[in-house]
């Protein structure tokens, strides 16, 4: 089984594309461009699941189309769109590993604290469609909670294993 430490995310499946099974991903970070895994992984129902490349192609700077093995027609492919998309982090170039984030999207999945160290919760969604960036979080409780993000925030943060912690200005999670 694939762990989540295992594994980074690159992006989301948003369309599928022709009678193939091609689909369209809209990826934060082209490292498996650059990587030398022959499989994504996507996220299935919550459970991530390996699926090989038969092919993919550049369609624009964040959107690749991507041909997947067994997925061979538009129904098959339909079922994939939404699916977040990661990359086995033992397949990134060693040079890599630790740069950061191409984008604020690859934060999705995170687990977020503050900088004591308490849990705030897990990033569904971020929002980057203006200039101050949002992140969606949904903590252990299932309430949501929405936090502005900057990179003066960040205390720290760990594309292995998935975690962002925060030094935020007291009570903004309360909101």
């Amino acid at each position: 089984m694939i762990r989540e430490e295992e594994i980074i995310n690159i992006g989301r499946i948003t369309k599928s594309r022709g009678i193939r099974g091609e689909v369209e991903m809209r990826f934060t970070d082209d490292v498996f461009d650059r990587g030398d895994s022959e499989y994504f992984v996507l996220h299935i129902d919550g459970i991530p699941v390996p699926f090989f490349w038969e092919e993919y192609k550049f369609k624009n700077s964040d959107t690749a189309i991507l041909k997947l093995e067994r997925v061979d027609n538009d129904e098959q492919a339909r079922r994939l769109v939404g699916c977040r998309v990661s990359y086995p982090v033992k397949h990134v170039p060693a040079s890599e590993e630790e740069r950061g984030l191409a984008s604020w999207q690859a934060l999705e999945g995170y687990s977020v604290s503050h900088a004591d160290g308490r849990h705030i919760g897990v990033i569904e969604t971020v929002d980057d469609s203006t200039a101050n960036v949002l992140l969606y979080l949904r903590t252990p409780e299932g309430r949501e909670v929405i936090l502005p993000i900057h990179e003066d925030f960040v205390t720290h943060l760990s594309p292995r294993d998935h975690t962002l912690r925060l030094d935020l200005p007291e009570g903004l999670t309360d909101l």
